[in-house]
Formats: structure tokens, C-alpha cells, sequence
């Protein structure tokens, strides 16, 4: 039986990847300290005698490393995400996404790992300067959020090189959908949308709303880290995304409602769109939920976000005041 560690399991992203891997009856052995992540992701997995899930700091490599042992797969998500949290406190982020993957690394090489898939961020990019962007761009992350996350891929990479560490790094595009994180920080526009559409607010618009972005759907994430750790590949690094770019205002169509209209924010692209090439080719991976689709699936389970706090024109402009403060002209 293949066993697999996936640190951040009970987050976003990881508890579909856990559900993924569960269905094909693989051990899976979750470390998450749930600063992000939510035991409930997985409330639906209890009883599971192929599940084990350990509340633990990835950063603390001598309470992890044991929990390595006899794995085959590490799939390692867990980290510090938002941009405004990583800028007023660069340092958690460092801990938690430096020192946690060095830790998540070096456990899996101790324990002499099969495939070691790394969740990577288009964030390095920051504004680019081609569209769709392909794995060669220039790195230039604009925020100490993306550059943590960019300095652990590389910590990722150079274990491959250095110690033959079979890795992938899957740098991922806007991933939406059911389980989204509903934490108090001003984060991803899915988030605050829903929050604001179960109250009966009017949707905080970035500038003029036709900025678009390559929104994934979070199964069809999964599924690539499932094929990435299933595949043959090492030391390549991989976009995933949609397939598509989907602008602001398309999505406020979708969810339908009232708009009101908040300063447009400095280091933010106007467009993100991962150009697929290599995912096709290399992973045989492709996208198979439409944005119409994702959002349809996550209206069907919007109460998901009723505790999600509801963000109107002035607390956005106090949570973004460092944003505008380090990074404006």
C-alpha cells in the first residue's frame, strides 16, 4: 500500500488532495497545525482507518520527522498564504514556508522519499511581462508572501540536484472552490465575495473589475498533484492552471448582485494566465471543471462561508493601508 505524508492536509487544497487519495485506498498520514487549515475539511474522512492526522508545526522538524516513516509520497502544501498578513509580518512567513519546507525536506530525505511534490505559487511571477506566462518568466515576486513561497521552491529544487530527490514544484493559479480558507484575513476574492453575498453586501470591486485572473478549480488541482507524484518526472516545475483567464466583473455576473468599488492596489497584475504547455505535454494533465461550472459548485455549497467575516469599502482600506503604504509609488 503507498503511503503518503501531506502536510497542510486539513486546508484548501490538501483535504482534496487527501480525498483524491483516499478514494484509491492509499495511507495518508496529514500534518497540519490548522493555523490555516480546519479539522472540518476532513470531518467527512472520520473513521477512516487509512487516515491519520497529526495536529504539528511542519517547522519543527524533530516532532515530523518520525511521522516520515515508511512513506512513499510526500505532497507538501502547507504554508502561510495572503499578501497583507505576509507584509505586515514578514516573519511567520519565512518560519513557516522557508524553515517549514527545509524541515518537510529534510524528513523526506532521511526516510529516503519516492516523489516529494511541492505546491509552488504563481505569485513569483508578479507582473509579467507575456501572457499566457510560461515556467521561464522572469521571477519577480512583488511581496515577502511570494517571495517565501519562490525561496522554498528553490530550497526544493536544489534538494533534488543536491541529494537526488525526486521533486516536482506545481506553481498554481488562483485556485478556487468548495473549502476555501474563511479566516479573518483579507485575502482571496472568492472568500470575500461569498461572505459579502450571504449578507446582502454589495461585492468590494477591485478598481474597475476587468482585471482577470486564471481561477483553477481546486479538484483539477488535486487531481495534478495526483498525476505529478504518479508520473516519472523530477526536477521540473509546472503552471496549473485553468486553461482560460476570467475577469472580475465575469465573476460578479456569475454570482450575481450590487457593486461598489475599491482602490485599485499597487503590485497586483492585471492579468494572470499560466501558459499550460508543459502540464499538457509532461503530466498529460489537463482542467476539466469550466469557471462557470466552479462557481455554480460553490454557490451549492455557500453556507460554507457564513462565518467568513463580511468586508465593506472601510475595513478593506484599513486591512490594506501597509499594502499601499510599502508597495504604492
Amino acid at each position: 500500500m503507498t503511503k503518503v505524508v501531506v502536510t497542510g492536509g486539513a486546508g484548501f487544497i490538501g483535504s482534496h488532495v487527501v480525498d483524491r487519495l483516499l478514494e484509491v485506498e492509499f495511507e495518508i498520514v496529514v500534518l497540519d497545525n490548522f493555523s490555516t487549515g480546519r479539522p472540518e475539511n476532513l470531518e467527512h474522512q472520520k473513521g477512516n482507518e487509512l487516515l491519520s492526522l497529526h495536529q504539528v508545526d511542519i517547522a519543527d522538524y524533530d516532532k515530523i520527522e518520525p511521522l516520515f516513516s515508511g512513506a512513499d509520497w510526500v505532497i507538501h502544501l502547507a504554508a502561510l498564504a495572503d499578501i497583507v498578513p505576509s507584509i505586515q509580518h514578514p516573519f511567520p512567513y519565512h518560519h513557516s514556508n522557508v524553515d517549514g519546507t527545509i524541515c518537510v525536506l529534510e524528513a523526506a530525505r532521511k526516510h529516503d522519499i519516492k516523489r516529494f511534490i511541492y505546491a509552488g505559487s504563481s505569485s513569483c511571477y508578479g507582473i509579467p511581462d507575456k501572457y499566457p506566462t510560461s515556467e521561464t518568466a522572469e521571477i519577480r515576486p512583488q511581496y515577502p508572501y511570494a517571495l517565501a513561497k519562490n525561496i522554498a521552491e528553490q530550497y526544493v529544487m536544489h534538494w533534488g540536484q543536491v541529494y537526488e530527490l525526486p521533486v516536482i514544484s506545481l506553481r498554481m493559479f488562483n485556485v478556487y472552490g468548495t473549502r476555501s480558507r474563511t479566516s479573518g484575513t483579507y485575502g482571496a476574492v472568492f472568500g470575500v465575495f461569498l461572505a459579502q453575498k450571504l449578507a446582502g453586501k454589495p461585492y468590494t470591486v477591485v478598481g474597475d473589475g476587468n482585471q482577470t485572473r486564471d481561477f483553477t478549480y481546486v479538484t483539477d488541482v488535486a487531481d495534478a498533484f495526483i498525476k505529478s507524484a504518479q508520473s516519472d518526472l523530477t526536477q521540473e516545475i509546472i503552471n496549473i492552471g485553468s486553461g482560460g483567464t476570467y475577469s472580475i466583473n465575469r465573476l460578479v455576473e456569475l454570482l450575481g448582485g450590487d457593486v461598489i468599488h475599491v482602490p485599485k492596489r499597487p503590485g497586483e497584475p492585471d492579468c494572470t494566465f499560466a501558459d499550460m504547455h508543459k502540464a499538457r505535454e509532461l503530466l498529460q494533465w489537463q482542467p476539466k471543471v469550466s469557471f462557470e461550472e466552479g462557481v455554480e459548485l460553490i454557490l451549492e455549497n455557500i453556507e460554507y462561508w457564513k462565518e467568513a467575516p463580511v468586508w465593506d469599502k472601510s475595513s478593506i482600506d484599513v486591512a490594506t493601508k501597509d499594502w499601499f503604504k510599502y508597495l504604492g509609488e
